[in-house]
């Protein structure tokens, strides 16, 4: 929805400056920031300037989206296009506001090959695509990589070597060696804690609907997380305590979203980095790894958790001109299409057929931050840089590949396995029994 948004606000300045009172398309977007608006507009304008297509960009509120578009397709006026959250994308191609074929033209003109491979297959649908992926990012594992070294640890990309890394380093209160999410009404545990059940390859629903967990498999969820909430400080713990207490060097290991790369380096006022004196420097972000794909011992390939965003085109489309659109926003247009928020916004196309790390290249060198400006190619190395891009060919999410995304999201919401995995870290009930409170109330979620 951010480049969406984007696109038409850059039509609708060439339209005022040339009079046109008539679009050619409707494009929705949910970037409704002004900064983000505007860069949207220059891309609408420089697609019509290039195509003699006019875009009329209107801004939707997120939470307004699901609602605003049943609404339109009910009165047969839907916009063209549409920049929508991946919880969309398959049920609006059931429902038909989205026409998959015109998804699956874009992607296949412009190479199915040059797209994240984990991007592309949260939308599959039949034998094509419900929308074409335009943007996302991973949730990351931060940590003191420069610890590390000097302890001789490997990268905390497994259940093992995170375990391995708390032994050697956890040393409280100077140093926690993980700050682990217990706050249980916090949508953040919610997150993270999906993260780490897909590292394992447990997911509480198959391809019917609900599915128990796996015992095993969760016994390993379960031991993991309280290996890492026993070397965390104490008390309700969420994101603000994560990135403080890295913040200050007082914590070896955290769970957070790449929003995170900027403020490392002291590019942001408002979290400023306070390992030092200096709430301006860049030192932290120099000592700084980042794992995107984890694993946990039942399951060796490992997750990503990732969000990712969509082009959906319409059934009330111009379909021609809508594709033409969508195809410009991901190739003449990418870079500016990124731009709209370099840190949250990883590419899905990392470049073209002729030019295969074209996007990503151009990705890494642009401006990130609020107070000062760098891009994340002078931030932080090569290899951080290949391993952010690098998540989104393996991102996954709970209920995306059995069809079972809105169940998924309901048992999320619930917060049921927050509260029960809080119970057993607080040694309130065992492995077993957790297990089992879990299986029978998800089971009860409709």
């Amino acid at each position: 929805m951010r480049l969406l948004q984007f696109t038409s606000l850059m039509t609708i300045g060439a339209l005022c400056a040339t009079g046109v009172a008539a679009e050619d398309i409707r494009f929705w977007t949910t970037e409704e920031q002004p900064e983000r608006l505007a860069r949207q507009q220059q891309m609408a304008a420089d697609f019509t300037a290039a195509t003699g297509h006019n875009v009329e960009v209107i801004p939707v509120t997120e939470s307004d989206l699901g609602t605003r578009a049943t609404a339109a397709f009910a009165a047969g006026d839907l916009p063209d296009v549409i920049y929508h959250t991946l919880q969309y994308a398959l049920p609006w191609v059931e429902a038909g506001i989205l026409d998959p074929d015109a998804a699956t033209d874009v992607i296949e003109e412009l190479g199915a090959d040059t797209f994240a491979s984990g991007a592309l297959s949260m939308a599959a649908f039949d034998n094509g695509y419900a929308s074409v992926p335009v943007d996302g990012w991973t949730q990351m594992l931060v940590y003191r990589k420069d610890l590390f070294d000097e302890a001789g640890l490997d990268a905390p990309n497994s259940y093992a070597n995170v375990i391995a890394a708390l032994e050697k380093l956890h040393n409280p209160p100077e140093l926690y060696g993980f700050v682990a999410a217990t706050k249980v009404d916090e949508n953040f545990m919610s997150q993270v804690l999906e993260h780490v059940f897909l590292a394992n390859g447990v997911s509480p629903v198959g391809p019917d609907g609900a599915q128990p967990l796996d015992v095993a498999k969760t016994t390993e969820v379960l031991e993991f997380y309280k290996a890492i909430a026993k070397a965390s400080p104490p008390g309700e713990l969420y994101w603000d305590q994560s990135r403080s207490l890295y913040f200050s060097g007082n914590a070896a290991m955290i769970i957070w979203s790449p929003f995170i790369l900027d403020e490392l380096a002291g590019l942001r006022d408002s979290a400023p980095p306070t390992i030092n004196d200096d709430p301006t420097s860049r030192d932290l972000a120099g000592r700084t790894g980042i794992v995107t794909n984890f694993s946990g011992p039942s399951n060796a390939d490992g997750a990503a958790w990732g969000d990712v965003r969509y082009f959906g085109i319409t059934n009330d489309a111009d379909t021609d001109t809508a594709i033409e659109f969508v195809k410009y926003s991901m190739g003449d247009g990418y870079t500016q299409t990124l731009a709209i928020a370099p840190e949250g916004k990883f590419p899905v196309r990392n470049g073209t057929a002729d030019n295969p790390t074209e996007f990503a290249d151009a990705w890494s060198k642009l401006d990130v931050g609020v107070d000062r400006k760098a891009s994340l190619g002078e931030l932080y190395p090569q290899e951080m840089i290949d391993e952010i891009v690098a998540g989104l060919n393996v991102a996954q999410r709970w209920g995306v590949s059995e069809g079972q995304l809105a169940l998924a999201s309901k048992m999320i919401n619930s917060q049921v396995i927050n509260r029960v995995v809080r119970e057993y870290i607080d040694d309130q009930i065992d492995a077993a029994a957790a297990i089992a409170k879990m299986n029978e109330e998800l089971a009860a979620i409709q």
